[in-house]
């Protein structure tokens, strides 16, 4: 039994169902390793604008430590949730002392706290986090990154989710919301600041009260297949 779970709630059902049904609407779940390359990066730099003149951060919002992350913010609110996993999966530097591992260990301690997910979720944070290599190729360029979300909402097909699901299918507070907003990213190119900016899309799959105090991480979708 799981913290704040109703009693006799089978954790697999909620695992399971949600994801086999959710793969059957939009084959959102196709876990093929991705390369940093893969979603839009080649082998230089993608910081391809001058910089403008109003500057970039100097470091991710929110503000990362030189000698790790803070935990993100826990709370009750989807959207809310949604919003804040974007910030752990978008926000990043590699000015600072913070290795790539910290991000995926940070979005992973969100995640349900049953651990049943844990292996499939730590999968999908990476596919949007850059490689080793790739990480340290940004480093050389002193890379930023982070994200403006501009809209948070469920999608359309969640509804039918969870009408086939049926009222035993998945445990109640099971959602998905899809973030759509714009990455960027700031670095130096030959000694001159310059950045970029991609729109992104995904879908955030979690559980919230009533079977746990406060929501938690699921699954992703791949970047840029969101659910509809």
């Amino acid at each position: 039994m799981f913290n704040g779970a109703p009693d006799g709630l089978p954790v697999r059902r909620l695992i399971g169902v949600g994801v086999a049904i959710v793969v059957t609407l939009t084959a959102a779940f196709t876990y093929a390793a991705l390369s940093f390359r893969s979603s839009g990066d080649s082998g230089q730099p993608v910081m391809l604008s001058p910089a403008h003149s109003r500057g970039v951060p100097d470091q991710v919002p929110g503000g990362i430590a030189t000698d790790g992350l803070p935990s993100l913010e826990s709370t009750t609110q989807p959207e809310e949730f949604a919003r804040i996993v974007a910030g752990g999966l978008f926000d990043w530097t590699t000015t600072n002392s913070v290795q790539l591992a910290a991000h995926v260990e940070r979005l992973a301690a969100v995640g349900d706290p049953s651990g049943e997910s844990a292996p499939g979720l730590v999968a999908d944070i990476k596919n949007y986090l850059p490689t080793d290599e790739a990480w340290r190729l940004l480093r050389s360029y002193s890379t930023r990154q982070w994200i403006d979300v501009d809209s948070v909402e469920v999608p359309t097909l969640w509804t039918q989710a969870l009408a086939e699901a049926g009222p035993d299918g998945l445990a109640v507070g099971t959602t998905a919301i899809t973030v759509t907003g714009t990455r960027h990213r700031a670095g130096v190119w030959e000694g001159q600041p310059v950045t970029s900016a991609h729109e992104v899309t995904f879908t955030v799959f979690m559980v919230c009260g009533p079977t746990y105090p406060e929501c938690h991480l699921l699954r992703l979708s791949r970047l840029d297949e969101p659910l509809d």
